[in-house]
């Protein structure tokens, strides 16, 4: 099985895991809308329990299938960062900057992780497969559940607030990258998969990169701010 292990966009396997994923977060959504307040809580709770057992359990098949490494496995990635943040946003009081973070991050990293699937050191094993399109989704799923059902707002420059914290973030992981050999969050070099917002030579496609995120930030505040996708309506 290759290392790096991509599924070709709109291919047989692509279809079929994302129409799963996207039932997968109709029906977390759908069973939300019909629950009460406390309820939802204690749902959305029990989501994140099993989200965190799958997170453990994903760490120790690595560690004992000999793949677990630090230039691959530390939560590093956009979604890495989700997915830690998905494990303790519902166990904190003060949840308002993780969540606009979460929103983002989760919401399009997510996104862009689905469209463009790319297992790292995959090993065959059927769990990475389900897995990477479980979290994937789980990173998504909890940002909407919590702006929709939890009463969570989006400030208005929480978009150019994420936008700075990711620019903090690659100060600090672009010579991590090559310092340990890695390439967190792309920043050595693009991700080994057609990617239609990802490609050229180092450094250039990372100055496109800055705009492009730039752009997608500040429209997915405005969506989900527009009268469509507010949380401010009934739901």
């Amino acid at each position: 099985m290759d290392v790096n292990y991509a599924i070709p966009f709109m291919s047989k396997d692509w279809i079929i895991a994302n129409s799963l994923s996207f039932l997968y977060a109709i029906c977390i959504m759908g069973i939300g809308k019909f629950l009460n307040e406390k309820n939802r809580i204690v749902f959305i709770r029990y989501f994140v329990y099993l989200f965190i057992i799958s997170y453990v359990i994903y760490h120790l098949l690595h560690i004992k299938g000999g793949t677990w490494s630090i230039d691959k496995r530390l939560p590093f990635h956009l979604c890495g960062f989700s997915s830690v943040i998905t494990c303790f946003i519902l166990f904190i009081k003060k949840k308002q900057i993780w969540f606009e973070f979460l929103f983002y991050a989760g919401i399009l990293g997510g996104l862009n992780a689905l469209l463009t699937p790319l297992i790292d050191n995959y090993t065959g094993t059927s769990f990475f497969y389900v897995e990477y399109f479980y979290s994937h989704t789980s990173i998504i799923i909890l940002p909407l559940y919590m702006y929709y059902y939890m009463n969570m707002e989006l400030s208005k420059f929480s978009w150019l607030k994420s936008f700075v914290a990711l620019n903090i973030l690659l100060v600090f992981l672009m010579p991590l990258d090559f310092i340990i050999d890695a390439n967190y969050m792309y920043l050595k070099e693009p991700p080994a998969v057609n990617h239609p917002l990802v490609s050229g030579e180092w450094p250039y496609y990372l100055i496109n990169l800055e705009f492009i995120v730039l752009i997608l930030l500040y429209f997915t505040y405005s969506l989900f701010k527009s009268p469509i996708l507010s949380n401010k309506k009934t739901v």
